[in-house]
């Protein structure tokens, strides 16, 4: 029972450094924080299919990644929301199956990055477009980044992971 805490917090722990440094990562590119997001780390989402250790993993290395981001406290607090729910969602829909892949699951970021990030950028960024219609493009193209890098990346993350057995199946369980 202590090894098996003990194994949770080394993954999660591993999991938050993989997402905040792939975050610096991207943005050494400029792409990792604004309107247009191509964050390299949002394809670690993956891991909540198979592991309950994910969900903290993903959003304490969302907190780190986003220290550094223009947007500053709001981002810390709402991007790290964002990557939160997509987590668990993505966690509780990881048996609905398309081919075999986890769709919704890879989708659960895709919609609540585009949603929550989009409506900080669009109260934090100044902008000549107004209401709805600047919400409206905030969001999509904070989805379009998110759908790119969650499906070119976390497919084959997915498949990797899969053929590997790096967690544990008596873990991806519950």
């Amino acid at each position: 029972m202590k090894n098996n805490r003990i194994v949770s917090l080394a993954q999660g722990a591993l999991i938050a450094a993989l997402y905040a440094s792939a975050t610096y990562f991207s943005a050494v590119f400029g792409i990792a924080y604004g309107g247009i997001q191509f964050r390299i780390s949002e394809a670690l989402m993956i891991f909540s299919v198979f592991s309950p250790a994910a969900v903290p993993g993903l959003t304490v290395g969302c907190i780190l990644g986003n220290i550094s981001s223009p947007m500053g406290i709001w981002d810390i607090i709402f991007g790290s929301l964002a990557t939160l729910f997509s987590a668990l969602a993505a966690r509780k829909l990881r048996n609905i199956r398309f081919f075999n892949l986890p769709i919704f699951s890879l989708l659960m970021p895709v919609i609540f990055n585009g949603l929550i990030v989009g409506a900080e950028l669009t109260a934090l960024i100044p902008n000549s477009k107004t209401g709805l219609t600047l919400f409206a493009v905030n969001s999509l193209e904070v989805m379009a980044g998110e759908l790119t890098v969650c499906l070119a990346g976390g497919i084959p993350l997915f498949y990797a992971i899969k053929k590997s057995n790096l967690f544990s199946k008596k873990q991806s369980r519950d």
